[in-house]
C-alpha cells in the first residue's frame, strides 16, 4: 500500500483512519443524515465497524488510501474521505486492460493513477470550507508526491450538489455513464466521472489555493472557505 502518512491543512487535518476512529465517526454520521441520499455513509456503530474494517482491508490490499477527516478548531472527526482505485501501470501491457495492484511490495507502492471517492461529512462541517481544503491537500499529495498522471473523481448524475463542488474544484467531466450501477436508493444510476490530468494541475492548485487562502470568518473556526 501508499505510506501511511497525515495531511494537515489550516482547518483540517486528514489522518489515516483506524479502528480508534469508529466511534467518533458514528456520532458524525448521526447528526443528520438528511444529504446522505446519493453518498455511502455507515449508520451506527456496528454498520461504522464494519465500513473501518472493509477500509482498512482495501488498504492493506494496496487498493485505497482511507483517511479520517479531523477539524483542527476543536480535534473532533467529522468525516472521512480516501484514495481508491489506485492503479498501477508498471510491467508489460496485458490484454484485457484493467485496474491491477502493484507487482512490486505492496509497502513501498506508488500508484499512476487514483481517484478520490468515499467522501462524507458531518452536518456540523458541511460547508464550511473543510470540503475544499481536503480536496486541495490530496491532490497536492497526488500529484506532487507520488507524480500521478491522473486523479479521478465521480457522483451519481443526479447529486447536483456533489457534481457542482466537484466541477468548482476545476475538475473535467469525462462523461456520463448512463444505467452505470445502482443507486441507494435501489433504482438504476448513471454515474458523472471527472478528471484532473497531471499537466492541469498548476492551473487547478492555483485556483484552490486562492480559495482555501480568501476564505470568509466564521465564528470560532478562524478563517474557511465554502466547501
Amino acid at each position: 500500500m501508499p505510506e501511511l502518512v497525515t495531511l494537515r491543512g489550516r482547518i483540517l487535518r486528514l489522518e489515516p483512519l483506524a479502528e480508534h476512529h469508529v466511534e467518533a465517526l458514528a456520532r458524525a454520521a448521526a447528526e443528520d443524515r438528511s444529504n446522505y441520499a446519493f453518498t455511502p455513509v455507515p449508520c451506527g456503530v456496528e454498520a461504522t465497524e464494519r465500513y473501518v474494517a472493509d477500509a482498512l482491508a482495501a488498504r492493506a490490499a494496496g487498493r485505497a488510501l482511507p483517511f479520517a477527516t479531523v477539524r483542527v478548531a476543536d480535534g473532533r472527526v467529522v468525516g472521512s474521505t480516501r484514495f481508491c482505485e489506485l492503479d498501477y501501470w508498471q510491467g508489460p501491457v496485458s490484454w484485457p486492460p484493467a485496474p491491477r495492484g502493484p507487482l512490486g511490495p505492496v509497502a513501498t507502492a506508488i500508484p499512476d493513477a487514483a481517484e478520490i471517492g468515499g467522501t462524507w461529512l458531518a452536518a456540523c462541517a458541511q460547508g464550511t470550507g473543510i470540503n475544499t481544503e481536503a480536496k486541495l491537500l490530496m491532490l497536492r499529495h497526488a500529484f506532487e508526491t507520488w507524480g500521478v498522471r491522473r486523479v479521478s473523481l465521480r457522483a451519481d448524475a443526479r447529486n447536483l450538489r456533489s457534481r457542482a463542488a466537484i466541477e468548482r474544484l476545476g475538475a473535467a467531466l469525462d462523461g456520463v455513464h448512463r444505467a452505470h450501477s445502482r443507486g441507494l436508493d435501489g433504482t438504476v444510476r448513471g454515474t458523472a466521472f471527472y478528471s484532473i490530468l497531471d499537466e492541469e494541475w498548476p492551473r487547478v492548485r492555483e485556483q484552490l489555493d486562492r480559495r482555501v487562502g480568501a476564505g470568509p470568518k466564521v465564528a470560532g473556526l478562524g478563517s474557511l472557505v465554502p466547501a
